[in-house]
């Protein structure tokens, strides 16, 4: 029995060959755009909504706190999916899905 002693490896480089091995390598990267909305949105926006998730063919969910606010993001959308979409290097969003935010 040969037990080779190996360099210890990053943890940081250990989980992304994981991801990468079990295909979310993408996916993550897709996803990034949640922890950035406030930054690719703006504050004002940010401050009534919450990103939720974004599916695998590019959809963000989005939640928002009242009718008023939906629609009018409704009518933005076509500036927010260009908002989220400057780093070229990340998946697109291809869609927003609004829903109004449950109450606490």
């Amino acid at each position: 029995m040969s037990h080779k002693k190996r360099s210890p490896e990053k943890i940081s480089e250990a989980l992304s060959a994981y991801l990468k091995e079990a295909g979310l390598d993408v996916r993550m990267v897709q996803s990034a755009v949640v922890p950035e909305w406030a930054e690719l949105v703006g504050r004002d926006i940010a401050a009534v909504t919450e990103p939720l998730f974004v599916t695998p063919d590019g959809s963000l969910f989005v939640a928002v706190r009242t009718n008023a606010w939906m629609t009018e993001l409704q009518l933005m959308e076509p500036q927010l999916v260009q908002a989220l979409n400057t780093d070229s290097e990340r998946p697109r969003v291809r869609k927003l899905r609004f829903q109004l935010a449950r109450p606490d």
